[in-house]
């Protein structure tokens, strides 16, 4: 795919296709640069990363791309089948291969750090330096234990619940942004502001709702057994930063014995940070990651 440069300072917005469906990224600085692509996690979107990449943009000369995956933000919705790790790699792949990214520095936070992990243990040849903010670990150990049948039964009621589920709608912008605020207290007023202002669509009758699919919230149906997520981090041969917080969830790479799954991997901790480690620490975050770039 051939592209003019876009500035450091302005994202551009860029398509792609990826299993007929229509993908969304954004891109900062020349293309020449080493490239970083970030991968944002769940009912999140690409324009989540816009203040850590300004810091990383003023620190190196680097090529940043953000996507939004499937389901979230300005990429299509899934029609007719949930959202499972193959597919999200699939796309990730897709974004890497068509427009001659690789080899990437890799960077996931949440879900999206759970999905670059797997990318880079599935296409090692495209990865060269990973990184993962909070990313999601080993959770699923209780559902498998249950038994097949158990968990595809649990995977049918929540879909038959999020096919009944009606995505709130706010009469403007200010209101959206108060919940954006009420749900996560501990962003700024500008950082609330920014990620609601790009996380909503406006509707035909003037109401606001977000941009996420309301299935996203199914992680049953994700595809990858903890036996089989273990052999993706064991197959990974980038150098591999973990970023968690001291505050974060459960559950994350890095913690629970899985660093010993990770061939050359360093765990840092974020002092006075919740889940959106990079939104609640920026200068923490972006000093480690410089660090670890450099």
């Amino acid at each position: 795919m051939l592209k003019g440069s876009s500035s450091s300072l302005t994202p551009t917005s860029h398509r792609y296709f990826s299993q007929r469906l229509r993908m969304h990224y954004v891109e900062w600085g020349p293309p020449q640069n080493p490239t970083v692509v970030l991968v944002h996690g769940v009912r999140d979107h690409c324009r989540t990363w816009d203040d850590l990449i300004r810091r990383l943009s003023a620190q190196g000369n680097y090529h940043f791309v953000a996507l939004d995956l499937r389901g979230h933000g300005d990429s299509e919705w899934v029609q007719g089948s949930g959202y499972r790790y193959y597919d999200y790699i699939y796309d990730l792949q897709q974004l890497i291969e068509q427009n001659e990214f690789g080899p990437v520095i890799l960077v996931g936070h949440s879900l999206g750090g759970a999905i670059a992990a797997f990318f880079a243990g599935v296409f090692p040849e495209h990865v060269r330096k990973l990184i993962l903010l909070e990313g999601i670990g080993l959770w699923r150990g209780e559902q498998e234990a249950a038994g097949t049948a158990a968990l595809i039964r649990q995977w049918s009621e929540i879909n038959r619940d999020l096919a009944g589920r009606t995505p709130r709608r706010y009469p403007d912008l200010q209101t959206a942004y108060q919940r954006m605020q009420d749900a996560n207290p501990q962003l700024t007023q500008e950082q609330a502001m920014h990620l609601t202002a790009h996380g909503v669509v406006q509707l035909e009758d003037g109401q606001f709702t977000w941009k996420y699919d309301q299935y996203t919230y199914n992680f049953l149906g994700v595809g990858l057994s903890e036996a089989q997520i273990v052999e993706l981090w064991q197959n990974i041969q980038a150098p591999t930063l973990l970023i968690n917080a001291d505050q974060g969830l459960e559950k994350r790479t890095g913690q629970d014995g899985t660093l010993a799954h990770f061939r050359q991997a360093e765990l840092r901790i974020v002092e006075g940070a919740g889940h959106w480690t990079h939104h609640d620490q920026p200068e923490s975050v972006s000093a480690m990651i410089k660090d670890f770039l450099d």
